[in-house]
């Protein structure tokens, strides 16, 4: 389905999925109503698609895609320009097809903070290129929280912090040290840092979103 699908202005919803029916060689035209009903526009009933919101638009552009039941679906920015209700209405649609049809959903979008409530699997894309391929999971681990201290001493630091071991932590810029594990220890942390001289200016717990992630990947800044 492409960003803005267009049909014939002055026929309704069911009107335009039966010319396609045609155009496409669809014998069964039941899939219609049920086409419609699955994007929840089975009430339009002779409402032309010229008065039609642009939520209506692109959900009957679900319709249309999803009209001869196929395995795999191409979708290129599904929810852009929609209100949060349309967002959901869509969203709530995909994840049917996903989950109940076993429809696999392949969708390019740059909303990526929508993406991360539905997709199983990314791939990044940067100037035509595949930066890499991940699992929603492994994704999340990337993105999850993480204590963040800032100290005096970087190398007696993190040698404290291996005694207490501590393995999953990565050393930053500006004397920061980055932990995704043992948060809920951040109170022994700071004071055996203390206790083995080692003085903590900051402690604060950091995590970013699949944007900020990505900014990341290409080298980019999540404040541009």
């Amino acid at each position: 389905m492409i960003e803005a699908p267009q049909f014939f202005p002055y026929l309704s919803a069911a009107e335009n999925l039966y010319y396609y029916c045609i155009q496409r060689g669809i014998p069964d035209k039941a899939c219609i109503p049920e086409a419609l009903k699955q994007v929840e526009l089975d009430y339009t009933g002779n409402k032309k698609f010229r008065q039609f919101s642009l939520g209506m638009k692109q959900r009957l552009g679900l319709a249309l895609a999803v009209l001869a039941k196929p395995d795999f679906l191409i979708l290129d920015e599904p929810i852009n320009g929609l209100d949060p209700e349309g967002i959901a209405k869509v969203r709530k649609l995909l994840l049917f097809l996903s989950r109940e049809k076993q429809t696999t959903i392949l969708i390019s979008s740059h909303i990526l903070s929508e993406l991360s409530q539905i997709a199983t699997w990314y791939g990044f894309l940067h100037n035509g290129k595949l930066l890499k391929e991940e699992s929603a999971e492994q994704v999340w681990q990337n993105c999850q929280n993480r204590l963040v201290l800032k100290v005096d001493d970087v190398p007696r630091a993190a040698a404290v912090l291996e005694q207490l071991g501590c393995r999953d932590f990565e050393v930053g810029e500006n004397n920061t040290i980055e932990l995704t594990e043992q948060q809920d220890n951040a109170s022994t942390i700071n004071q055996t840092l203390l206790k083995n001289g080692v003085l903590v200016k900051e402690m604060h717990s950091a995590g970013k979103d699949v944007e900020t992630y990505f900014l990341e990947l290409i080298g980019g800044s999540a404040d541009v």
